[in-house]
């Protein structure tokens, strides 16, 4: 009985084989198919207060409200390339970003926003 069993769980052993490599296949390839999601962070999204708080400043920047002044410098200009006016983005959005630094940086009079 031995003798007839060992080619029949060898078969099954190679048929279990085949049936895992072609879900490995078909799970890579709906793996590769896949919409490729963007890498970048969202930035602040939602409407913005009469008066900018320095919470709201960090949110648009997208750093820590105890930030360096060279993180935020940083942030401030990484979030600008991506609004600049010239480049299609809105003089609103991008007095803004110029607000949220000023905040972030303590040069802030104290009036908000002259829109």
């Amino acid at each position: 009985m031995c003798k007839q069993a060992t080619p029949f769980l060898a078969g099954l052993a190679v048929a279990a084989v085949a049936l895992a490599g072609r879900y490995s296949v078909q799970a890579w390839q709906a793996y590769k198919a896949r919409p490729v999601a963007t890498r970048m962070r969202k930035f602040y999204e939602g409407g913005f207060q009469p008066t900018m708080t320095k919470r709201e400043a960090a949110l648009i920047l997208g750093v820590r409200e105890n930030a360096a002044a060279d993180k935020v410098k940083e942030a401030h200009r990484k979030v600008m390339v991506a609004n600049h006016p010239d480049a299609g983005g809105s003089h609103y959005l991008a007095s803004k970003i110029n607000e949220a630094k000023d905040v972030m940086l303590g040069k802030t009079k104290g009036s908000g926003s002259p829109f």
